[in-house]
C-alpha cells in the first residue's frame, strides 16, 4: 500500500513539474496599437521566423492564400472608416489575408476572424475589401515576419508587411479632418441635451447639488425634441429628493404616459410605484 501511495505521489509531482514548464513559442504572439491622426489601429498576429529557410515561393508559396503570419488569424481593427485604394473599409475588426507573388501581393480584409489560418471554405461575401500592392526588395534581412504601421501622417499611414528581403506597404487614409471638425463644431455649439441629462444624473446619483441637477434636467428637456420619458423620470426623482412631492408626482405622470406609449413596462412600474409612494 505504501509503495502504491509513493508511486502515485511521484506521478503527481512529475505532472506538477511538467505543468509548470514554460518554453518559448515558435511564432510568438504580438500586439501593435497605433494612433493615426485620430484613428486607433490595432493588429494582433503571430510572428514566424525564417530559421535558415527560404521564405517566399518556398515556405510561403507564390500565388496561394496565406494567413499572413502563423497560428490563428492575423487581425486588424480600425476605430473609424478608412479609405484604401479609393475604396472605403468600414470601421471594425478584420482577418488579414494575403496572396504573395513575385512582383505584387493581393491583400484581403475578411470579416470572419475566428479561423485558425485560412478558412475551410472561402466566402467571397465576407471579403470587405481587396486590393493589390507592389512588393519591394530590401537590402537588409528580416528574420521574423513583421507588421508595422509607418510613414505616419495626420491623414494616412502605411501598413507594412516585411519578411526575408521583401516588403509591401499598403497606404490607408483616415478621416482625421472629419473627426476633428465634428469635435470642434460640437464643442463650439455647447452641451447637448444628452450632456445635460448625464450631468443631472451624476449629481442626483452622487448626492450632489440638487438645484444644479434640476436645472440640468430642465435644460435637457428644453433642448430635446422627443423629450424622453426617462428624462422626466430623472426630473421627478430630483424633485422628490428636494421635497417637492407634488411637482414630482406631476412630472412622474408625464414620464408614465411616455413609458406606456413606448411599452416600457419597467418604467411604467417605477413611475406608478413612485406616484403611489409620493401620494401618501
Amino acid at each position: 500500500m505504501k509503495k502504491i501511495i509513493f508511486v502515485l505521489a511521484m506521478m503527481i509531482a512529475n505532472y506538477a513539474i511538467e505543468a509548470q514548464v514554460k518554453t518559448p513559442q515558435p511564432s510568438p504572439k504580438s500586439t501593435l496599437t497605433q494612433v493615426v491622426g485620430l484613428t486607433t489601429v490595432e493588429i494582433v498576429y503571430s510572428r514566424p521566423s525564417a530559421k535558415g529557410r527560404d521564405v517566399f515561393n518556398n515556405l510561403v508559396p507564390f500565388g496561394k492564400l496565406w494567413r499572413t503570419g502563423a497560428n490563428e488569424n492575423t487581425t486588424i481593427s480600425f476605430s473609424d472608416d478608412v479609405v484604401i485604394d479609393g475604396k472605403t473599409l468600414p470601421k471594425g475588426k478584420y482577418a488579414l489575408y494575403t496572396t504573395p507573388k513575385a512582383d505584387n501581393w493581393e491583400i484581403v480584409f475578411y470579416t470572419s476572424t475566428d479561423n485558425w489560418g485560412n478558412p475551410e471554405t472561402w466566402d467571397e461575401t465576407k471579403v470587405a475589401l481587396k486590393t493589390t500592392v507592389k512588393s519591394e526588395h530590401i537590402d537588409r534581412f528580416v528574420e521574423s515576419f513583421t507588421i508595422g504601421i509607418n510613414n505616419l501622417d495626420n491623414n494616412f499611414a502605411h501598413l507594412e508587411l516585411s519578411w526575408e528581403k521583401t516588403i509591401v506597404a499598403l497606404k490607408f487614409e483616415v478621416p482625421t479632418a472629419k473627426i476633428a471638425m465634428a469635435s470642434i463644431e460640437k464643442a463650439l455649439a455647447g452641451p447637448t441635451a444628452g450632456d445635460y441629462f448625464s450631468s443631472a444624473q451624476y449629481l442626483f446619483q452622487s448626492n450632489g447639488d440638487l438645484v444644479k441637477a434640476l436645472n440640468y434636467a430642465n435644460k435637457a428637456l428644453d433642448m430635446s425634441k422627443d423629450k424622453p420619458y426617462f428624462y422626466y423620470r430623472l426630473k421627478s426623482l430630483i424633485q422628490a429628493k428636494q421635497g417637492d412631492k407634488k411637482g414630482a408626482i406631476e412630472t412622474a405622470k408625464i414620464s408614465l404616459a411616455g413609458a406606456e406609449i413606448a411599452k416600457n413596462q419597467d418604467y411604467v412600474k417605477m413611475n406608478k410605484d413612485s406616484i403611489a409612494e409620493w401620494s401618501k
